[in-house]
């Protein structure tokens, strides 16, 4: 019986796209609007090779934000997103100096 109510509830939530499979495929869909909305994202500098570009403090926060804050998948973001990456990478940057004296270990790119 239990297993049946289980079952009802997993297709349920897939239904709803609440189910992991789903929400792993609509994260996928979301990030991609279609080949002409990817060329603009990439032409303003967002999308898979602008994430190849970026130094490990941007990919560390990528990983936070993916992780532990549950942001879903970091790989394709649009170029807001790596702007506000970059302004969190900066304002990370600028307090560890305050604190130190010396700059973060990590090159900026």
């Amino acid at each position: 019986m239990y297993d049946r109510i289980n079952s009802n509830m997993d297709s349920f939530k897939n239904a709803v796209g609440l189910g992991g499979e789903n929400k792993e495929q609509s994260s996928e869909q979301s990030s991609s609007g279609g080949g002409f909305m990817d060329k603009v994202n990439s032409m303003a500098g967002g999308g898979k090779e602008s994430e190849a570009k970026e130094d490990y403090l941007d990919k560390g926060i990528d990983v936070i934000q993916e992780k532990v804050l549950g942001q879903g998948r970091q790989d394709n973001e649009s170029a807001i997103e790596q702007a506000k990456d970059e302004q969190m990478s900066d304002f990370i940057r600028s307090k560890y100096k305050s604190a130190t004296g010396s700059d973060v270990p990590i090159a900026d790119k």
